[in-house]
């Protein structure tokens, strides 16, 4: 048995950003006033009324990413429940850290590069400028 879900009107009145991918759903809201911090936390109502209006148990599985100096690091809830801060979250494969510090990402790529580079010298067999003049 197969049943479908339409999600199309998870994000109506929504006052701050809303993003919809597959399996996930984002919010991002500017919080420079206490105004922007009062839409994001009543956007979060809004969605936990949705999950419940359509019979979803959603857990807020996701972070709080508070970005900029002079942020007051609002608590944020998912109901009755806390949603956790994170110092760094990974968005559509890339580590954004509070500060938008690319040191991270960076260092995560050159691994990588490391990882494939040494996979690729350890499957040659034989590595002569005459054969691979690299």
């Amino acid at each position: 048995m197969q049943s479908d879900i339409f999600i199309n009107d998870i994000g109506s009145g929504i006052e701050c950003t809303a993003t919809k991918f597959v399996d996930d759903t984002e919010l991002c809201g500017a919080v420079d006033v206490l105004e922007g911090r009062d839409a994001i936390q009543r956007d979060l109502d809004r969605l936990e009324r949705w999950a419940c209006a359509n019979l979803m148990k959603y857990k807020a599985k996701g972070k709080v990413l508070h970005l900029g100096g002079g942020n007051l690091q609002y608590q944020y809830r998912w109901g009755d429940e806390g949603i956790e801060s994170s110092p760094v979250e990974k968005n559509s494969g890339i580590l954004v850290d509070e500060k938008l510090d690319m040191t991270q990402q960076c260092t995560l790529a050159a691994h990588k590069i490391d990882c494939i580079q040494s996979c690729i010298k350890s499957s040659m067999a034989s590595r002569s400028r005459r054969i691979l003049p690299l």
